[in-house]
């Protein structure tokens, strides 16, 4: 009987991770999700998915820790390192996070040899910083990166880590904004949408992309099974909205006939977000509403050129933004977050 090929998949107890383990399981893999003892596992309830807990700030204690899982499990054929900060209290954080936790878990790996056959790294699109909001041509892979976020430099820093290592097997994935069931940043949005108000930052227009969680998890998939390494991708479902298009659409599938449209200058937008850090700050949490939102909120142009995964992998999106939105919505209902 042939063997099941094993995946690790990080941050499995969050929006994108417990996507990607439904996936996995479906697709007959052997599932280990890695998770923090801490991390609610409402979303893993499958008796088939296995746990572990990864010691990632201690890399002698990590390299213990896998040298045992491996001799007693195997190695990792796969994994899909999602796990990392989005938000924090101190800037410092995502680096250590995002950029020093993947550190040790890829050195720990290599030094006691039990390396995967693909390494996928879940970075994003705030890897690159701002495109070009003269002509608003996509951010293509051949740009020099200058991300403007602290977010965006820690991911911009693992990616670069990986690189560096001769033959390592990288794979490295830049989603634009994703959204889905399960997912709470966009519900903001469409919460104040179901209020009654479709909320900008800026007078100057903005594009935006977005790739549905499903759309993102099979990438993940297709590229595993097609055995790619060394590349990194855009992810982005080929589409593009003005921000007003996007929320209109959210009225659309709420049935909210009136709304009222306020358009924040960003230059009050700014000075908000570092009140709201600070306010956080003060009660030991990170906010929601911060800096490097304000630099997100600001930037005018996040379209991506994803030709590169459509010509690699066919890469063709199961969900447009208005039925994606549609079964989202339907989804949050469900689940009384809306």
């Amino acid at each position: 009987m042939m063997e099941k090929k094993r995946i690790l998949i990080t941050g499995a107890s969050g929006f994108i991770g417990s996507t990607a383990v439904d996936k996995a399981l479906a697709s007959g893999y052997e599932v280990w999700a890695g998770i923090r003892g801490s991390s609610s596992r409402q979303y893993l309830r499958d008796e088939r998915i296995r746990f572990i807990d990864l010691w990632y700030n201690d890399k002698e204690s990590l390299k213990e820790q896998l040298r045992t899982h491996t001799e007693l499990n195997g190695r990792f054929h796969y994994i899909v390192h999602i796990a990392g900060l989005t938000r924090a209290l101190r800037r410092s954080d995502f680096d250590q996070v995002n950029y020093g936790y993947t550190r040790n878990l890829v050195e720990a790996l290599t030094e006691i040899g039990a390396l995967p056959d693909i390494f996928i790294l879940m970075s994003s699109l705030g890897a690159m910083g701002a495109g070009d909001e003269c002509d608003y041509t996509p951010i293509c892979a051949d740009q020099q990166p200058h991300p403007n976020t602290a977010y965006g430099r820690s991911k911009l820093k693992a990616e670069n880590y990986l690189k560096s290592i001769a033959g390592f097997p990288y794979l490295i994935l830049r989603p634009t904004g994703v959204y889905g069931p399960r997912d709470r940043d966009y519900l903001i949005l469409m919460k104040a949408v179901k209020n009654g108000l479709d909320v900008g930052a800026g007078f100057k227009k903005q594009v935006l992309s977005f790739i549905h969680s499903e759309d993102l998890v099979d990438v993940i998939f297709m590229l595993i099974e097609k055995g790619i390494t060394g590349r990194d991708y855009f992810v982005a479902d080929g589409d593009l909205y003005t921000d007003r298009e996007f929320n209109a659409i959210v009225q659309q599938v709420l049935g909210k006939k009136h709304v009222i449209r306020l358009k924040i200058p960003l230059f009050l937008v700014r000075p908000a977000a570092f009140i709201s850090e600070k306010a956080a700050a003060l009660f030991g949490k990170a906010a929601t509403f911060n800096s490097d939102k304000y630099h997100i909120m600001k930037q005018r142009n996040w379209s991506c050129d994803t030709t590169a995964l459509t010509r690699d992998i066919g890469f063709r999106p199961r969900w447009r933004l208005k039925e994606g939105v549609k079964q989202t919505v339907e989804w949050y209902k469900k689940e009384g977050w809306l």
